[in-house]
């Protein structure tokens, strides 16, 4: 029988996962963000938030060598943003210092609010490791679960809580699976016998389901046949909307319609904003 939503409210429960130890290093916030806000619109809303880089630098432990050189950038709230470059530059090692699963040498990494006058209106604020959700290249190589549920809700508290509480775990889960269009399938059905592209699917269900203020992606169309990739794409379209998304990828055509702010990666980990070289 098909698992429901309605009886996932009254049964949860799997294994918690520890972030990362957050780095919170503080920072003066860069005006390039402020300035990118006031040319969208004359009209500037309150609390505006801007996704922000300063400084970054990383050498792994032991070594001498920087992997990344004094990474600096900005991201609006609510904009996509793609990073591209050659193989072996550093893109995927930013990836992980902004996900929290590496920690960066030096710099800042955090999160400026605008008040409605367009100037900053609270110290930055730290991004910690759980709100930002990452989805690395090939994601479903990394599916341990037997079902699409318990892969989905995996990393969750092991606490009864009350029923508020389980409906609200509950809503999350079905905003989740609509956002990414997987309310078509049986939550009981295997993650491994998914199409490619339910696979990708089910891979941002996961990270989508925790409510990121950073939603990251790791060259998401990757290994996809032309049906797929094209359904993938239209849902970062979607998702643009609602999250602040940032991308690595070599699919600068497919990409370049949703694309607000793009950067290239340099051999040396030296990002330079630029548009698209198509």
């Amino acid at each position: 029988m098909a698992t429901s939503l309605m009886a996932f409210k009254s049964s949860i429960g799997r294994r918690a996962l520890e972030p990362p130890a957050p780095v919170p290093i503080a920072h003066k916030p860069s005006r390039s963000c402020l300035n990118l806000r006031r040319t969208r619109s004359s009209r500037i809303t309150c609390d505006y938030s801007c996704f922000e880089v300063r400084d970054v630098t990383y050498r792994p432990p032991g070594t001498q060598i920087s992997l990344l050189s004094a990474v600096n950038f900005s991201l609006p709230e609510k904009s996509f943003g793609l990073i591209f470059g050659r193989s072996g530059s550093g893109k995927t090692t930013l990836l992980q210092l902004l996900a929290g699963l590496s920690k960066p040498t030096s710099g800042s990494i955090y999160i400026q609010r605008y008040g409605n006058d367009g100037n900053p209106n609270q110290s930055p604020e730290f991004l910690p490791p759980e709100r930002v959700g990452i989805v690395f290249q090939f994601p479903e190589r990394y599916f341990v679960a037997d079902n699409v549920l318990e892969e989905v809700t995996f990393g969750w508290p092991r606490q009864r809580g009350d029923l508020q509480f389980k409906e609200h775990l509950a809503l999350r889960l079905q905003r989740a699976i609509n956002w990414v269009g997987l309310n078509g399938i049986s939550l009981d059905k295997d993650p491994h016998t998914l199409s490619g592209g339910y696979k990708r699917r089910l891979a941002l269900a996961i990270q989508l389901v925790q409510t990121p203020d950073l939603l990251i992606l790791d060259e998401p169309l990757a290994g996809l046949d032309w049906k797929a990739r094209a359904d993938v794409v239209k849902l970062l379209k979607f998702l643009k909307k609602e999250l602040t998304v940032l991308v690595v990828s070599h699919d600068l055509k497919e990409l370049a319609t949703l694309v607000d702010r793009s950067w290239r990666m340099e051999m040396g980990g030296v990002l330079r904003e630029e548009p698209l070289p198509i």
